[in-house]
């Protein structure tokens, strides 16, 4: 596709899911879209003149190839500009036989179509400038978006609003140090264009704005990929039982033999429109498997990418190792940056001495940071209790905030943030005006290597062909 990209082609390709249905979709975009399509499209019998379009109506007739019907369908034109691609185009949408789909692809084809690309037809908008990189990315995960949050997230990237803080910053940016290098063709004069207070300014709030973006990336992977909640604690307390619980299938197997699982299992399930990934992992304890201990090792670095910690500690043994367990969990998990459940579980074994239990340990952990809930993970008492605590961490709560979701917009951001870096340490350190240019170029290069402003046709290729056919 880099060699095809600024080509004069028209592209067509399925545009809904695979497979048959009651209706698919088929898009065609380029210069000779509407030729391709009206020379097999007929309406009451005639074949539809490219002069009759109107742009963005719908048109119902039969698709007529070599004197065969091939299907009835409607037919949408899109007139140049106003496309998602920018130039012309048709969806085709008939019904959802796969036998129609690839014979009207085969007929497109024989009448000058090619078929596009992974991605094709979203970079041709994004070449037409119908929008940025960003949010040609945003299209991309509002495609995958399973859960509310990872919707709501996409929507306000695809918006443009994460594209306008990044130009704002840019443009401030590229005005000073046009400014800085102006001075360099004036080098002998000893004057100042640049105000090097303004500047300092400018930095440390340029530089405090991509850190917080870049700081958001942490939350915002974690809602589009699921939040991840590390279900942790000794062996034989109840992890796999609760995990399966939550999910309400067997999917861990459970078992009295301890050190039963040896690996993490890993499964998501959307509370109140906020997809969570759990992790059920290896108990916690002192052996010398060696199967288990890379099971145990496992724990502790799921623990420590976790953003939620379940811990879990069971009521039937004595409170001092109790006590001992959820301060171990405690031990391992950052409150500055986590939030730590501890569940107290097989309470349904105990004489209504759950709530006695609860408030002691409450109170000899003394952290309100910590939530402490009963429950029995096998007989589900307690489980809305969870759930509920659950459904008020509420990642979103601004929803209007920009959130990084995107890896590739993470590792820019940190390279703009070091190199904002160095230009501060280069004014305070009074180093030749050049090499301070020269940082400021770096950074807006990277800030504008995310919108696209600033990329090659390798970097554009590779984000395209995430893409699916026909997008």
């Amino acid at each position: 596709m880099l060699n095809r990209a600024f080509d004069n082609d028209t592209i067509c390709a399925i545009s809904t899911p695979h497979g048959m249905g009651a209706i698919a979709v088929i898009r065609v975009s380029g210069s000779h879209a509407f030729a391709a399509v009206t020379s097999v499209f007929q309406r009451n019998g005639k074949t539809m003149p490219i002069e009759d379009i109107i742009s963005h109506k719908a048109f119902y007739g039969h698709i007529i190839y070599k004197g065969e019907m091939l299907d009835e369908v409607l037919v949408t034109f899109f007139k140049s500009p106003h496309s998602f691609t920018g130039e012309d185009s048709a969806e085709i949408s008939v019904h959802g036989s796969v036998y129609v789909q690839q014979r009207l692809l085969q007929v497109l084809i024989a009448q000058g179509c090619r078929m596009a690309e992974a991605g094709e037809f979203t970079r041709r908008a994004f070449v037409n400038r119908k929008f940025d990189l960003a949010q040609a990315e945003a299209i991309a995960d509002l495609i995958e978006s399973e859960s509310e949050a990872t919707h709501r997230v996409a929507v306000n990237q695809l918006k443009g609003g994460f594209s306008k803080e990044l130009q704002m910053m840019r443009s401030k940016l590229l005005e000073m140090t046009s400014l800085i290098e102006l001075e360099l063709d004036f080098s002998e004069e000893d004057v100042e264009f640049a105000d090097r207070s303004q500047l300092k300014a400018l930095l440390h709030e340029t530089l405090a704005h991509v850190d917080k973006l870049k700081d958001s990336f942490r939350l915002g992977n974690a809602i589009k990929n699921g939040i991840p909640v590390a279900i942790v604690g000794q062996t034989n307390t109840g992890k796999s039982t609760l995990l399966n619980a939550l999910l309400g299938e067997d999917r861990a197997i459970v078992s009295d033999i301890a050190g039963t699982t040896r690996d993490t299992i890993e499964e998501t399930l959307n509370i109140n429109g906020i997809l969570y990934r759990f992790i059920d992992t290896a108990g916690l304890r002192n052996t010398d498997e060696t199967i288990e201990k890379i099971g145990i090792e496992r724990s502790y670095r799921k623990i420590q990418e976790a953003t939620i910690v379940i811990g879990m500690l069971d009521a039937t043994k004595d409170y001092e190792s109790t006590l001992s367990a959820a301060k171990e969990i405690l031990s391992k998990v950052d409150l500055e940056h986590q939030q730590l459940i501890l569940c107290i579980n097989k309470v349904d074994t105990l004489d209504d001495q759950g709530e006695a239990l609860l408030g002691l340990l409450r109170q000899d952990l003394d952290d309100d940071d910590i939530l402490v809930i009963c429950l029995s993970a096998k007989s589900r008492f307690g489980l809305s209790d969870l759930y509920n605590t659950l459904k008020h961490y509420q990642p979103l709560s601004y929803p209007d905030a920009t959130l990084v979701t995107n890896v590739r917009h993470y590792e820019a951001l940190l390279h703009a943030s070091e190199s904002l870096k160095q230009v501060q340490q280069g004014l305070e350190m009074n180093i030749p005006t050049d090499l301070i240019s020269q940082d400021l170029r770096q950074a807006l290069h990277y800030l504008g290597s995310i919108t696209g402003e600033i990329t090659t046709d390798e970097v554009l290729g590779s984000i395209f062909s995430r893409f699916c056919i026909g997008k």
